[in-house]
């Protein structure tokens, strides 16, 4: 869908510590498209490498909607993408920041506006991040989809 519209995308990763950059690069094609990604696992390279403002973190902490939706508006800006895309979240066994484990935010930002969900997923580490990775293209594709077009379920 990017290819056919001329638009580009960018990652900003927490949890899923590059696979939503790494499922959108294994499809053929995918360097006419895919601008990069960057992998912030720790809040303070949310702020430095990503440029998510100190005080969202401070306020909300790194498991949360504002933080997703910031990522994701940074994504698009610091990569210089059309679409950005981001997850965050405690893929396990052990919870953070009062949040238990399966707990995920995932954001698109696009030119209009920037999109979240929040996500309660089932299941190990992989099975956490893997549920991320398909909900964020889910997310990704009911945005650039045309407004008329079928929307995705995950």
């Amino acid at each position: 869908m990017l290819a056919g519209t001329h638009q580009s995308v960018g990652t900003a990763e927490s949890l899923t510590g590059g696979l939503l950059c790494a499922t959108l690069v294994a499809a053929p094609g995918a360097s006419s498209v895919v601008r990069g990604g960057i992998v912030a696992y720790a809040g303070d390279l949310k702020v430095d490498l990503l440029g998510v403002p100190a005080d969202v973190i401070a306020q909300h902490g790194t498991v949360a909607a504002a933080t997703a939706r910031a990522m994701a508006s940074q994504a698009r800006s610091v990569l210089g993408a059309d679409w950005g895309v981001a997850a965050t979240g405690v893929a396990g066994p052990d919870g953070s920041e009062g949040q238990p484990a399966g707990t995920v935010h995932v954001a698109v930002a696009g030119p209009q506006q920037v999109v979240n969900q929040i996500l309660d997923l089932p299941g190990d580490r992989d099975a956490v991040r893997a549920g991320t990775v398909r909900a964020a293209l889910v997310l990704l594709l009911n945005e650039i989809g045309p407004g008329d077009a079928p929307r995705y379920a995950d």
